[in-house]
């Protein structure tokens, strides 16, 4: 039981069921004033359900939530937002083609004569960006400025409205490492005022870097609250995924005894192949059996590349070759014909479709390739479907449950299932772990070896180096928008990519 002396948020027993799911049995959860409490867990925990019940999005079937000591129920996000709990998600829900002003204190406008007073709206939002350290011109567009900007204002929205708890759903998915380190000053700034932060990663260092305490849940169950000091990080992982990390070590071991049966004649080849603007020409061999890794930084290339081989754009340079026919059109309905298949970085704008069900999501590319005249009947849809929800492990009630109800290790299984119907010879995953949590990685990054193992080409872009170091026989560096170099056997080391990504 969560200690009730120095507890801004008290969740006391909280159970929500859903029908033939138990999301939530007996959670206790616990946030303290000028505290950052990092909430783990691998998708389908039970994370966002717990912050949708506290932020009164779902009701929970039993439990109670006590802030600042009085016990509380949010009928609505609104409601919370005026209890003092506000919430930032990963996905910016503000307005572009509005002003920096005008996105932080929409709908709170001050008025003047019963018009927007345009002076004193710019004047309060200068404020309160002053309070983050933020110094941007707040009558410019929202869209005008990066991400981490706009992640930036999408705070300060919430610190304008609540002043007790602010909720941070996976706030650094899209920043970079100099963006992501200047969102934790300002939440570092807003814990020495006393504000209470949960905050919801996947990325383990920096849940080590700015966390206070953690509180781990697992298939909807609470494993403990941890002060994140006295927690070693195996020890973190070990308890997310209900069972030790063996696997790993048997993974590694499995990528060389697959690595022995690695074709000898590649099976894509490139020559000097690029696209101006894009990735400069480069030099590429892919062969059956084989893991080809991408790595380099945000905007090194990877993406392009993977983009040109697949045909989402058009060379205008050099040369490709696939199974021994040089590619004359490039599409991805080409690419998919030809026995290749590509799995995007952003799942949610060019992966899913969020209102089809998960077997109308997994049949959608093999449908596609087939055409619509050849239409798969809807029993031949769901034995496609049940086939790679068992493959998978993926967690769903059934094949008619909507992709967009699952979490979103969930939702990349599902991806991953489309194109696996396809049977592929080439399968390209850019960013395939993104976002979801360390049970799931593990899972798609044992399934990509074993695809290796049956014969199939792969290529795994991530901007996790440890895991392309580990699920990769080969590895070709990207920098700048051109392959600086290519890796194999010894020469697979973290620090030496590490060195050539630098430029040194």
């Amino acid at each position: 039981m969560p200690n009730t002396n120095d507890s801004l948020l008290l969740m006391q027993g909280i159970c929500k069921n859903f029908p033939g799911v138990q999301a939530l049995l007996d959670v206790d959860f616990s946030l303290r004033r000028g505290e950052i409490h990092a909430l783990m867990g691998e998708n389908g925990a039970g994370k966002s359900t717990l912050i949708k019940v506290l932020t009164g999005v779902e009701r929970q079937n039993s439990g109670k939530i006590l802030l600042d000591g009085k016990e509380i129920l949010a009928k609505s996000p609104l409601h919370a937002q005026e209890l003092g709990i506000s919430t930032v998600f990963q996905e910016i829900n503000l307005c572009p083609n509005l002003s920096v002003a005008e996105n932080i204190l929409i709908g709170r406008e001050p008025k003047k004569f019963g018009s927007i007073n345009w002076t004193q709206l710019k004047h309060q939002a200068r404020q309160i960006l002053d309070r983050l350290d933020i110094d941007i011109d707040v009558t410019q567009s929202l869209g005008m400025y990066p991400v981490a900007l706009q992640q930036m204002v999408a705070i300060a929205r919430a610190l304008e409205i609540s002043s007790k708890i602010l909720i941070l759903d996976e706030p650094t998915s899209s920043l970079d490492a100099r963006e992501t380190e200047k969102l934790f000053d300002v939440m570092r700034k807003l814990k020495g005022e006393g504000l209470g932060i949960i905050f919801i990663t996947h990325f383990l260092d920096q849940v080590y870097q700015i966390s206070d305490r953690m509180t781990v849940l697992r298939n909807g169950r609470l494993v403990g609250t941890y002060d994140t000091a006295e927690l070693p990080r195996m020890d973190l992982v070990s308890k997310m995924i209900g069972r030790s990390l063996d696997e790993l070590e048997d993974m590694t071991r499995f990528k060389h005894e697959t690595g022995k049966r690695i074709a000898q004649e590649p099976l894509l080849e490139a020559h000097q192949l690029g696209r101006t603007g894009s990735i400069q020409p480069f030099d590429l061999e892919l062969h059956a059996g084989e893991v080809l890794g991408f790595a380099g930084l945000l905007g090194a290339g990877r993406t392009e590349t993977a983009n040109l081989l697949f045909g989402v754009d058009s060379p205008d340079h050099g040369t490709m070759t696939f199974d021994g026919q040089e590619v004359k059109k490039f599409s991805p309905l080409n690419s998919i014909h030809r026995g290749m298949a590509y799995c995007p970085e952003d799942r949610k704008a060019d992966g899913i479709v969020g209102d089809l069900t998960v077997r109308e999501n997994i049949v959608l590319a093999l449908q596609a390739s087939q055409g619509w005249f050849k239409f798969l009947s809807p029993k031949k849809q769901t034995e496609i479907a049940d086939k790679y929800i068992k493959l998978l492990n993926i967690a769903t009630p059934n094949a008619d449950q909507l992709v967009k109800n699952l979490s979103g290790g969930n939702q990349q299984k599902v991806i991953l299932a489309r194109w696996l119907a396809t049977n592929p010879q080439t399968l390209i995953l850019d960013e395939p772990t993104r976002g979801i949590d360390v049970g799931a990685k593990t899972e798609i990054q044992k399934l990509v070896l074993e695809l290796a193992e049956e014969g199939k080409a792969c290529i795994f872009i991530s901007s996790e180096l440890e895991e392309v170091l580990r699920t990769s026989h080969r590895v070709m560096v990207l920098r700048d928008r051109e392959v600086v170099a290519e890796l194999a056997g010894g020469e697979l080391e973290e620090k030496k990519i590490m060195q050539i990504i630098a430029g040194s």
